[in-house]
């Protein structure tokens, strides 16, 4: 096709192209169905053995013994909720809205949905309208804007041969072009696609713990139980009922099932807490993230100052020239965002003086524009461009704004009126146009937070790095005086220098964000990346955190994990006081719920070692796990705290869960042998051992509460209430038997013991990790290298 064919195709060749395939659809979706969605929360490995045990418990008949299903089924319920919802957030998830288009065929212009175009049509493209399509300009010349797929804000003049992006806008002037790239091959389709991908990647460091826990227990829990049954059926000649159930409570302690619930729930519930400050959150696990985040990336625009550009004042030369700025404004067909903010500044009762008779766009190469009125002829631009060899006579007059961060256009009365092709004539200045993004309120503030959290900002911005300079240092942003052009870093290692020297990157395209994200994670960061456009969406889909501003794209608001409905930077802060809570208190309650599997795991070992059947029934297991665990651990989840995250999720848990999972084990399997010894049966024993073990979860439980507060008191002593009352009440529920008071003084003896057991544990346990820490921290340490 040649570029002189205004005529477009004919109906002919559009069917060809369609059956071709070669339309302008897109099929870009997540690529996951509600089905599946379904079928992988379902089908999993673990919820396979809660099946093989439920069946097992109903043909021996021990229904009393299911009270572990509901946590099932809730756990099931809300990850197939959680991926739902983020699966259709991003299919709502639109960085294209060019619902028509003006195309020509057979030699005549038609409205047609984007959809319908194929693949080199022609098309006409207006002032205001979205490009459709990846094209080539065949005649006419426009000024378009590419600042959401690129960053950088000014308009860029577009003539015939050009290239034009999809999803960038027409800002002025009129052409013909011709679709090169249609569907899911233009540039905007791949964009959508790559940010709607869902990533099986879990960035949370708190539910990789917690899928590192899941995985070793699913190793060890089949061997185990096969090992259990066989040597309490077929050696110790224990009923098949009874085998049964022992391994089956065997096997639920050591499944930690109740912790993805309270995981869930915690986040669940900060979220809504955070919702009542504006933040917005797709990912709950987010909170846990910016928590731990030591690098915080963000864009200029939007994030440090407010999205929209404001006249923050009009110097003149000599004379008030406001009436003819008016004219000039009204008469100007510029659609720009200096444009804008002009006709914001200007009296919305303002009126048009003086008629124009020629009006000539800004384009991004000649950096001004210019009309001709019946009187004269103004211009309104870059001043170093309308005054050419005389801008030295203005330059002290405009460096004292441009210092500081500000933008400045002249306008100029010029003697002539040939305008398209350069200036020759003789220019009058008459005004100066001062332009701000103003800085958001308490910006500072919020910037001084983050330094004293040890957080490193990285500005991340499309425009001139001077610029972004100045106004980093007026928001507060430590080492703003260290800037880069991003466009001169070409290697790797430029890069990786620059991220370790520099506070503020200009220049920087969408891919270049997306790779120094990369690289701040390469050099064992945790990142946040904040953002308001579509040029920031791969580098936020890509860091651990993203956040966006409701002011900014829709599309970026819908794939950030966070977003500020009010566009308020000042939340950041809030966010993160959120995270703290939450991981400081799972934590806290995780230690909880590992103190169970520990035990578990020591008693089946212990009991297949010394050829005993384990002690205690599932329900057993769950009436203590209830009340010395999961109400508590729920309960103690919604505790404020501020306190820094410190040390490995994992490790901080199992320093506080081992000793009293050991303390456990020992106590159980001593009470175990003695009334082998004294003959106890073994309803009894089981019984005792259930009560022990509600005893030194108590212990545990106020260990762990320190200090102590009216709320904290309460937890303490409805659950010693509910214990009570179980054992007195639900006793066939719980397979409890009557106790002679020789048992009960055997218990109390060996909770006595168990508390002195477990003080030592503590003692000796954290005197190991303080000798690991400190050891860890005399180990040299480089940027770059994770530690």
């Amino acid at each position: 096709m040649e570029d002189a064919r205004y005529g477009g195709l004919t109906q002919k060749e559009v069917k060809e192209r369609i059956n071709a395939g070669k339309t302008n659809q897109s099929d870009a979706s997540t690529g996951l169905t509600v089905k599946q969605i379904i079928l992988s929360n379902t089908l999993t490995y673990f919820n396979l053995i809660f099946l093989v045990i439920t069946v097992l418990l109903c043909i021996v008949g021990s229904f009393r013994n299911l009270t572990f299903l509901p946590i099932i089924l809730w756990n099931i319920i809300i990850g197939i909720i959680q991926e739902w919802r983020a699966k259709k957030t991003l299919d709502k998830m639109n960085l294209l809205n060019a619902p028509h288009a003006i195309v020509v065929r057979d030699g005549k212009e038609s409205k047609v949905t984007s959809e319908e175009l194929v693949q080199d049509d022609v098309v006409l493209l207006s002032a205001g309208e979205q490009i459709c399509a990846d094209a080539t300009v065949l005649d006419g010349n426009v000024q378009v804007n590419e600042s959401l797929l690129t960053g950088e804000s000014d308009e860029i003049d577009k003539k015939k041969g050009d290239t034009l992006l999809s999803g960038s806008f027409v800002v002025s002037g009129r052409c013909y072009a011709r679709l090169d790239k249609v569907g899911n091959e233009s540039y905007i389709s791949k964009l959508t696609s790559e940010a709607k991908t869902i990533d099986g990647y879990e960035q949370s460091e708190m539910v990789r713990s917690i899928n590192e826990i899941i995985k070793w227990v699913g190793i060890v829990i089949i061997p185990i139980g096969v090992i259990l049954f066989y040597q309490s059926f077929f050696l110790n000649g224990v009923t098949f009922q009874k085998s049964i159930t022992s391994m089956v409570a065997a096997v639920l302690g050591m499944i930690p099932e109740g912790l993805y619930l309270l995981t869930t729930v915690a986040l669940a519930l900060s979220t809504m807490r955070l919702s009542k400050r504006k933040v917005l959150l797709h990912d709950m696990k987010s909170i846990e993230t910016l928590a731990r985040v030591d690098v915080l990336c963000v864009d200029k625009t939007g994030t440090i100052t407010e999205p929209e550009m404001k006249v923050k004042e009009v110097v003149f030369e000599e004379d008030d020239v406001t009436e003819r700025l008016t004219d000039y404004v009204l008469a100007s067909k510029d659609n720009n965002a200096t444009m804008q903010a002009l006709q914001s500044f200007i009296p919305e009762d303002a009126e048009q003086k003086h008629a124009a008779l020629k009006v000539v766009p800004f384009t991004s190469s000649t950096k001004y524009g210019g009309i001709i009125f019946n009187d004269a002829t103004y211009l309104l631009g870059a001043p170093e461009f309308i005054m050419r060899s005389e801008f030295e006579k203005i330059e002290d007059k405009i460096l004292p704004y441009t210092d500081k961060g500000y933008r400045a256009l002249l306008f100029a009365k010029y003697d002539g009126t040939e305008l398209e092709h350069g200036l020759s004539g003789s220019v009058e200045p008459l005004a100066y146009v001062i332009f701000e993004n103003p800085i958001r309120q308490n910006a500072k503030q919020t910037f001084e937070y983050f330094k004293k959290q040890k957080v490193a900002i990285k500005v991340i911005s499309g425009d001139n790095p001077k610029t972004v300079s100045e106004i980093s240092e007026q928001a507060g942003i430590d080492g703003a005086r260290n800037y880069v052009d991003a466009s001169t870093l070409t290697t790797d290692a430029q890069v990786e220098e620059a991220l370790e020297t520099k506070t503020v990157f200009g220049r920087v395209t969408p891919k270049q964000k997306q790779a120094f994200v990369s690289a701040l994670q390469k050099n064992g960061h945790t990142v946040a990346m904040t953002g308001d456009g579509v040029n920031d969406i791969l580098a936020m889909k890509d860091a651990d955190c993203s956040v966006a501003m409701a002011s900014g794209s829709e599309a970026t608001a819908q794939v950030a994990q966070v977003v500020l409905l009010d566009s308020d930077f000042v939340h950041m802060p809030n966010v993160v006081l959120e995270g703290r809570q939450v991981v400081n208190n799972i934590q806290r309650s995780a230690s909880l719920f590992l103190v169970k599997n520990i035990f578990s795991l020591l008693m089946a070992v212990f009991s297949a070692v010394l050829m005993f059947t384990y002690p205690l029934e599932p329900s057993q297991i769950s009436l203590v796990t209830g009340f010395t665990i999961g109400v508590p651990g729920f309960l103690l989840a919604l505790e404020p705290t501020k306190d820094r995250i410190k040390g490995h999720f994992l490790t901080n848990v199992f320093i506080k869960a081992f000793p009293a999972g050991l303390t456990d084990m020992v106590s159980v399997a001593a009470l175990v042998v003695c009334g082998k010894i004294f003959g106890i049966s073994d309803d009894e024993i089981s019984t005792m051992a259930t009560l022990l073990l509600g005893a030194i979860g108590l212990i545990v439980l106020v260990r762990i509460s320190r200090p102590f507060n009216k709320k904290k008191w309460a937890i303490l002593w409805l659950n010693v209430a509910g214990l009570v009352f179980c054992f007195l009440f639900l006793k066939h529920l719980f397979a409890i038997s009557p106790l002679s008071r020789a048992d009960f003084l055997l218990v109390v003896v060996f909770m006595f013991a168990a508390d002195s057991i477990l003080r030592h544990l503590t003692h000796a346990t954290e005197r190991i990790a303080r000798k690991i820490r400190k050891k860890r921290q005399d180990l040299p340490r480089h940027f770059g290298k994770k530690g």
